[in-house]
């Protein structure tokens, strides 16, 4: 083994030594790159400021904004709005309650763009209405956590934010390229509770008048998501902007309206989200200092190869093999760190491939969603079995069927190019590499 070779396994293994330690993922990941880094040339100084500038980056501002939009929107109790409102739409079919749930995350996706925020809620109000029903709990955390990875897929989706700043590419178009994975998944996860999951207790269909009296009650916050992807696609402001536009339309509009008592509270939720935000964003420096020394070890450029020599310059092999690699990675490591440690691994294997970089970022972001319910990371799953009561174990072994409605997505957004880019080739064509037409009408796409 070379030099450098010796230096990468020693530096992954020290970072999955001090995380089976138990000591936090950010602070295992500088442990290792400064014991590396003793025997390189590089100073500390410069490994520290690689710490830093891995978080100077203008577009993760918009994170701390998606983050405090979904914290408003629990603390000020509007999400039970949009709860009933999903009750009136498929509360009556086989498994009623666990159809609202997916149903619930899917609009709340569209709000926060944070899976661990959609845990928190469909825990705390759902999960008990559930437990009372009869449903197993283990089902209950399985679904939950299953559920409430849409949040990454369905715009705003924090995940992609992370992936589009670090791999430099389109954001909006990342946004519109994960609709249809992440309906496909829950669409996957409604067939499924109905077919296999319990029956719970069969409630009557809800009438037009219901319908339209619930849709009137939720239109406020489900607003949100209408403003963030309309700005965003019509130009009038950028990803970051569109989370401050977000916060603003909450705290001037919807608390005022939905729950004006709640304005005495808004320190605390501010100050809550700057809590939140610090834990990704030490992790974002951290994977940067990571990834940097990675790549001055050239270790992204030995697994390419080995992928290029195992695939050639097949895109769809060079895609299979790469989720191959992150659903194993995502076993173990959170995902936002896991995109900025192998984003030059993924731009150069892109570029020897010919694969559209919005497609490629789908279909990473996809797999690393996944990650959220594998053992023994697997953190929404975690979650939702720490917040409903039930061993993780038990929720894990309820999870196991689920993870063929993931693979489907994962082979879909593979698979299916025309269907997953069809959107951002309509809606911001140039997210995606099309050009105006010289002759003044439309776009032509490569």
């Amino acid at each position: 083994m070379t030099a450098n070779g010796t230096l990468i396994f020693l530096m992954g293994f020290l970072f999955l030594f001090l995380g089976y330690m138990g000591v936090p993922v950010a602070f295992a990941l500088i442990g290792a790159v400064l014991v590396v880094t003793a025997f390189t040339p590089v100073g500390l100084a410069s490994m520290m400021a690689q710490l830093f500038n891995g978080m100077d980056t203008e577009a993760l501002l918009a994170v701390p904004f998606f983050l405090l939009v979904g914290d408003l929107m629990t603390s000020a109790n509007v999400t039970g709005r949009m709860i009933a409102l999903s009750q009136t739409m498929v509360g009556h079919f086989r498994g009623g309650l666990a159809q609202v749930v997916t149903v619930f995350s899917m609009f709340f996706a569209g709000v926060s763009g944070s899976s661990a925020a959609d845990v928190a809620v469909l825990s705390r109000t759902l999960a008990p209405e559930m437990k009372r029903e009869g449903y197993d709990l283990g089902f209950t955390a399985a679904l939950i956590a299953s559920a409430a990875t849409m949040a990454n897929l369905i715009p705003p989706s924090i995940m992609a934010v992370v992936y589009g700043a670090t791999g430099n590419v389109s954001i909006g178009g990342l946004f519109l390229a994960g609709v249809a994975p992440g309906l496909f998944v829950g669409v996957g996860l409604m067939i499924y509770s109905f077919f296999f999951g319990p029956v719970g207790i069969q409630k009557r269909r809800a009438t037009f008048g219901q319908f339209s009296e619930a849709a009137k009650s939720a239109a406020v916050p489900l607003m949100i998501p209408v403003i963030i992807m309309g700005g965003i696609l019509t130009g009038f402001f950028t990803p970051t902007e569109a989370g401050v536009i977000a916060v603003a339309y909450i705290l001037f509009v919807a608390i005022p309206l939905l729950n004006p008592r709640h304005v005495t509270k808004l320190p605390r939720d501010m100050a809550l989200t700057g809590l939140l935000y610090s834990i990704p964003l030490i992790t974002i420096g951290a994977a940067s200092m990571f990834g940097w020394m990675l790549a001055y070890l050239r270790g992204p450029a030995v697994v390419s190869g080995w992928i290029s020599n195992a695939a050639g310059n097949d895109p769809f092999m060079i895609m299979l093999l790469l989720t191959l690699l992150f659903i194993v990675v995502g076993d173990f490591i959170d995902a936002i760190p896991a995109i900025i440690i192998f984003m030059p691994i993924i731009v150069d294997l892109s570029q020897t491939a010919d694969i559209n970089p919005v497609h490629m970022g789908v279909v990473i972001i996809v797999t690393l969603a996944f990650g959220l319910i594998t053992p023994p990371y697997g953190l929404c799953l975690l979650m939702a079995s720490k917040f409903v009561g039930v061993r993780f174990s038990r929720a894990m072994l309820a999870s196991f069927p689920i993870y063929v409605i993931f693979f489907g997505a994962i082979a879909f957004a593979i698979f299916f190019p025309e269907i997953v880019l069809w959107l951002p080739k309509h809606l911001l064509p140039e997210s995606v590499g099309c050009f105006k037409n010289p002759s003044g009408t439309g776009y032509i796409c490569p």
